[in-house]
């Protein structure tokens, strides 16, 4: 499963993209005092106060690249155009969000979906429905990868594998910690 996988990897001398391409990232959008970027607002569910692409992108494109020195915006794997807030199903929040693995062949691609999980369901402010999905056509199981990253019992077990926990404690923490 996954964790073999981690765990793989982790005894891998090799890179599984030794050069990604690293990407200009954008400015910030939500900073409070001394330009420290805000959590999320406490919204309520109403028409006024909901969540936007702009806040959950901004709370998940720090997760650092379990792989790499570089945040998940920094290597292109997320984008604020490839996120979707919807409120249209009796004005319960939904989250869509779709990421691009580096390579086709990135064998951490379920460990990058589970990072973008636990960031968004610690830092949302309002409990919303959470679907993440590699963007059709990158990667080589997206598949099977989309299923393991939505299923509540895998990620259940993923984040109780001790092997797992360490390592999405580490990409998802804050840089100010």
């Amino acid at each position: 499963g996954a964790s073999e996988r981690v765990v793989a990897f982790m005894l891998r001398p090799s890179l599984i993209n030794a050069s990604p391409i690293v990407y200009a990232t954008g400015p910030r959008q939500l900073t409070g005092p001394r330009g420290k970027t805000q959590t999320l607002c406490p919204v309520v569910p109403d028409v006024l106060h909901r969540l936007t692409t702009l806040q959950i992108f901004e709370a998940i494109r720090d997760i650092k690249d379990p792989e790499h020195p570089y945040t998940l915006e920094q290597l292109g794997v997320v984008k604020e155009e490839l996120i979707k807030v919807d409120y249209s199903s009796h004005n319960i929040c939904t989250v869509y969000i779709e990421f691009t693995p580096t390579v086709p062949h990135c064998s951490l691609a379920t460990l990058i979906g589970l990072c973008i999980r636990v960031k968004l369901e610690r830092d949302l402010s309002q409990k919303c429905k959470i679907d993440i999905y590699i963007t059709p056509g990158t990667h080589g199981t997206e598949k099977e990868v989309n299923k393991q990253i939505n299923d509540k019992e895998r990620i259940q077990a993923a984040l109780e594998n001790p092997y797992l926990k360490p390592l999405v404690e580490e990409c998802v923490k804050d840089k100010d910690t």
